[in-house]
C-alpha cells in the first residue's frame, strides 16, 4: 500500500513512479491541494527519474492530526518518509506552501536535498501583503472557512488558468478540514517561527546551501529572489502573464525547464 508511517500517528499517502537514471524527484503540493496536483507532470518526469509525490499531513489521503499542521511539521514528515523509503537525497520540488516545505527541508536537513525547485513559493511576502494575513486566518477559523479559502484562492488564478484547473482546486479546498486550512496558513505566515514574510524569509532562506530553481509570475518577486540566492547554479524564472498555478497552466514547458536544469547540474564536472 502507498502509505508510510512516519511517527506520531501520522501516515502519509504517496506514489512512487519511474526508475530513470536521473536523481530522484520529490514532488510537494500546495495549500489545500494534494499530490494529484502533479498529475500533469508525473508521467513525463518519470521517464527519466524516480518520482515520489506525497500528500502532506492534513491533505489528501494522509492522516489529519488535530494540531501542528504546519510547514515545519510537514517537512519533518517528508524527511522521515524519505528515510523509510531508503532515499538518501532528492531534488525537492514544491509549489506554493510546498515550496516553503521543501525549503525548510533543505535548511533543516541539507543532506536530504541536492537541489530545490520552488514554484511560486509561499515565502518572500512583503509586509504590505502580510498585513492582510491575520484577517484571513480569522476567516479560516470562522463559520465560513471554505468560502474564505476559495476567496483566498481566487488570487491564485487569472485569465491564463484553464477552467478545469480552477474547478479542481476549488473542489479540493471544499473537501479540506477547516482546522488544517487555518493551521497551515498560520504556519506559513503568522506564527512566531513562520518564514513566509520578509525579512524573515531572507534570513532563513540564506541557509539553503544547494542550487535553487524558482518560478514566479511576478517580476518583482523574481527580482527579490534573484538577489537572495547565492549558489552559482541557481536560476530564477519569471513567466509574466501566468498565474500562481503556472506549472499547471504550462506543464510541458515546466517539465522541460526543470529537466534541463537538473541535467545541466549533473553534467558539471566534480570540483
Amino acid at each position: 500500500m502507498p502509505y508510510a508511517d512516519v511517527g506520531g500517528d501520522i501516515k502519509l499517502f504517496y506514489t512512487d513512479d519511474g526508475r530513470g537514471d536521473g536523481p530522484p524527484l520529490l514532488l510537494v503540493h500546495g495549500w489545500g491541494a494534494d499530490s494529484h496536483q502533479w498529475s500533469w507532470h508525473i508521467d513525463a518526469l518519470a521517464r527519466t527519474h524516480r518520482v515520489i509525490a506525497v500528500d502532506l499531513r492534513g491533505h489528501g489521503y494522509s492522516s489529519v492530526p488535530e494540531s501542528d499542521n504546519t510547514p515545519r511539521a510537514m517537512a519533518e514528515d517528508v524527511n522521515r518518509l524519505l528515510a523509510r523509503l531508503g532515499v538518501p537525497e532528492v531534488v525537492a520540488v514544491g509549489h506554493s506552501m510546498g515550496g516553503q516545505v521543501v525549503s525548510v527541508l533543505a535548511v533543516e536537513h541539507p543532506e536530504r536535498v541536492a537541489r530545490v525547485v520552488a514554484v511560486e513559493p509561499a515565502y518572500g511576502m512583503t509586509p504590505e501583503v502580510a498585513r492582510g494575513f491575520p484577517g484571513m486566518v480569522a476567516g479560516l477559523r470562522g463559520e465560513h472557512a471554505h468560502e474564505v479559502a476559495v476567496q483566498i484562492d481566487e488570487w491564485c488564478t487569472n485569465a491564463a488558468t484553464p477552467a478545469v484547473v480552477r474547478r479542481w482546486h476549488k473542489r479540493r479546498l471544499y473537501g479540506m478540514p477547516p482546522h488544517v486550512l487555518a493551521q497551515a496558513f498560520e504556519g506559513m505566515f503568522t506564527l512566531p517561527d513562520s518564514v513566509g514574510v520578509r525579512p524573515v524569509s531572507d534570513e532563513y532562506l540564506a541557509h539553503r546551501r544547494c542550487p535553487v530553481l524558482s518560478f514566479w509570475f511576478d517580476p518583482a518577486q523574481a527580482a527579490w529572489e534573484a538577489g537572495l540566492v547565492k549558489h552559482p547554479e541557481s536560476r530564477v524564472v519569471c513567466w509574466e502573464g501566468s498565474s500562481h498555478r503556472l506549472h499547471e497552466e504550462r506543464p510541458a514547458e515546466f517539465v522541460n525547464v526543470v529537466g534541463r536544469w537538473v541535467r545541466a547540474g549533473r553534467s558539471r564536472p566534480e570540483q
